[in-house]
Formats: structure tokens, C-alpha cells, sequence
């Protein structure tokens, strides 16, 4: 972490263990440090980071400190931009990745103007990325810990919000997480990393979440290429794109890999698994965003399109200066709209560029894949 001097520093607290030692670090470095729990989802809860029990760690390990600690209750923005789009894209077979718009709209919007408001010079979060200074700017840079890396969830932070953000956990492997937690006597050193969404209870799954929000319907399985009906599902509205599990297998013994997901038809159109690649990723116009450098026609990027995907080598293509699809070198599996595609730098491959939401694929599209199949 660059030499910033003293700063006063509102580090967002999750009552996990990465979010416990941003804030021991900046303790340790000198700065004027307080905590603050985000109250984000007003239902019952017992995963993710929304619990009471949460909420309660993070008070114990800012009362070890010797820190202020706050609960900002977000609830109402929460269900605004997050949960509300959740089950209005899986009604239209859409997507949508709740943990980064909970980034976008949530830790990185309310949350940092809240905290500039406050007086704080600095918001610090325990995301396992890194903000390091640049010939002009800072720069988003992935985590030191390729496992735990987190820049593909921040890929949709801008520039200007980077000057106000502290990433302490980027440089450390989550190793040395756990081990500075333990020497520093920290309650929440050996809990374990949160894995699901946190408002999906355990055992209740997305299924049970959006069958109490919304009728579900169930649908055919029927193959893209030749139109024929394989089969059926239960709730087209709980398939993403790019699924295989649940959809069968071909006459040659290959998985069936959804290629497109119809609510409004209840239809889910699939391929077998070697013929479901794609080679172009479509992207909604004016949906990127820039966190260094914008991307221009035909400048080759690296593209990240999952959370923990492997990165693809592609070009960008654009309208009115607006990213619209990437033509990628390799075909990959199909990608969900609603999903995010993040962009590195292709000679710096830890450099963050930016991110756009992938939409929809036109027919034209699937019809091409189709024939190919």
C-alpha cells in the first residue's frame, strides 16, 4: 500500500475474517480507523455476510481494536438494486450477479459518498484485490493471491471512486490473512469464508427464493439445432445459461449445455457440450464501465466472464465509441446475460481496464451456433 500519511479511514466490516484485518492493518499503520456493518437484507438469513451473528462479530473485532463501530441500515437500496433485478432478470432469463451490483450500487455508491459525507478521507473494504499508484491515477489491480483474487467484482468501479478506496488485504495471500488474524487475537481468525448469496437461506436455494417472489414455469427442453423437444424442467426461470446440470444427455452420451434460456416461450434451447462454444460475446451498449483506460475498436483485451473463470484473449468491438461484443481467439462456454465481463490489459495482465454487462444474444446469434452444431 502506497504511503498515504495519516488518513481517517471507514472500513466496511462483514464479520469475516479478510474484513477484520483490513481494518487490524490500518490500525497497525497508524491511520484514524472506524468500523461500519452494512445492514443490506431486511428477511431471515443464515449465510452469506448478513446475519446477525455477523454483525456481531464485526462489533467484537472493532471492540478489540479499540475502534468505532456503525450499522448503516441499506436495506431499502439493498432490495432496490439488488434483490428486486435478481428476480426480474431470472423472469426474463437473465442473470444477474447480486455481489457485484451490491459493489456498484451498494459499498462503492451509498456507501462511499456516505462516508465522504462523514468526513472520511478513505473507504477500505477486504476484497483480496489491490489499488496501486499509476503514472496518472491509481489503478485496480488483481490480488496477490490468484486463488482469493476479487478484481473481477470491483472490475465496475470507475477511476475517480479509486482515489477515495483502500484495498489493505490485496498484497497478502489468504494464508497470511488467517496467520496475522491469529497472532492478533482477532474473534473471527478461523471463520470460514462466506459462499453463498446472503439472502438465499441455507437449504431454501435460489429456487425456493424465487418461487416465494414470483410464478415459475415450467418448460421444455428442446435442442437448438433441430428443434426437436428433449425434454422437460421444472421452472425454466431457474436455468442459466451455460448450465448442464439437470439437462440430460445426447444420444452420443455428450451433456447438454443450455444456450438460451425463453421464460416467455418456457422454453430452454440447448447443444451438446463440444458444440455450445461461442466465439463472440455480445454486450449491452453503454453498460461498460471504466476503471482505467477505456478500450477501443479492436483493441485485444483479456476477458474474465465468471467470478473464478479463466481469461479469454478476445477484441473488442464498438458503437459510438460503446463496447457491444467480444470476438474472442478460443471458443469458451456460453456466458448468462446479466453476467459481467471484466477487461485486463492484455500486455499487463493484472490490470483492471474495466467491465460491461453481457446481454442477450440476438437470434442471428444462436442461429449461427446452432448451425455450427
Amino acid at each position: 500500500m502506497a504511503d498515504l500519511g495519516t488518513v481517517k479511514v471507514l472500513v466496511a466490516m462483514s464479520g469475516g475474517v479478510d474484513s477484520s484485518v483490513a481494518a487490524s492493518l490500518l490500525v497497525d499503520e497508524g491511520h484514524d480507523v472506524s468500523g461500519v456493518t452494512l445492514k443490506l437484507w431486511g428477511g431471515p438469513s443464515d449465510a452469506g455476510c448478513c446475519s446477525v451473528k455477523d454483525v456481531l462479530d464485526a462489533a467484537r473485532v472493532a471492540d478489540q481494536l479499540g475502534i468505532d463501530h456503525h450499522v448503516f441500515d441499506l436495506t431499502d437500496a439493498f432490495d432496490r438494486h439488488v434483490v428486486d433485478p435478481f428476480v426480474a432478470g431470472h423472469l426474463v432469463g437473465r442473470t444477474p450477479n447480486p455481489c457485484v451490483e451490491c459493489n456498484r450500487h451498494l459499498k462503492f455508491d451509498h456507501l462511499l459518498v456516505a462516508s465522504e459525507r462523514l468526513g472520511f478521507d478513505r473507504l477500505a473494504t477486504g476484497h483480496h484485490a489491490r489499488v496501486v499508484p499509476g503514472a496518472d491515477a491509481p489503478q485496480l489491480r488483481r490480488g496477490r493471491d490468484v486463488a482469493k483474487d476479487q478484481s473481477y467484482v470491483l472490475s465496475i468501479l470507475e477511476g475517480s471512486q479509486l482515489e477515495r478506496v483502500m484495498l489493505p488485504v490485496g498484497e497478502l495471500s489468504k494464508a497470511e490473512v488467517r496467520h496475522h488474524a491469529t497472532e492478533r487475537g482477532l474473534k473471527t481468525s478461523a471463520k470460514p469464508d462466506s459462499q453463498d448469496l446472503c439472502f438465499i437461506q441455507t437449504g431454501q436455494g435460489r429456487a425456493g427464493f424465487l418461487s416465494a417472489r414470483a410464478v415459475l414455469t415450467p418448460g421444455s427442453v428442446i435442442d437448438a439445432a433441430s428443434g426437436e423437444t428433449l425434454g422437460e424442467v421444472a421452472a425454466v426461470e431457474l436455468v442459466t445459461v451455460g448450465q448442464r446440470r439437470g439437462l440430460g444427455v445426447d444420444a452420443q452420451g455428450r451433456r447438454r449445455v443450455a444456450v438460451a434460456v425463453r421464460p416467455a416461450d418456457a422454453a430452454v434451447l440447448v447443444l451438446p457440450q463440444d458444440k455450445a462454444l461461442i466465439d463472440e460475446v455480445p454486450l449491452e451498449e453503454g453498460s461498460a464501465t471504466w476503471t482505467s483506460a477505456s478500450v477501443g475498436e479492436g483493441e485485444p483485451v483479456l476477458v474474465q466472464l465468471r467470478a473464478h473463470g479463466e481469461v479469454a484473449s478476445a477484441k473488442v468491438v464498438t458503437r459510438n465509441g460503446h463496447p457491444i461484443a467480444l470476438l474472442l481467439e478460443e471458443p469458451v462456454a456460453p456466458v448468462a446475460a446479466g453476467q459481467i465481463a471484466a477487461f485486463y490489459d492484455a500486455a499487463d495482465p493484472s490490470l483492471v481496464r474495466g467491465s460491461a454487462v453481457v446481454a442477450t444474444p440476438a437470434p442471428s446469434m444462436l442461429a449461427c451456433q446452432a448451425e455450427r452444431a
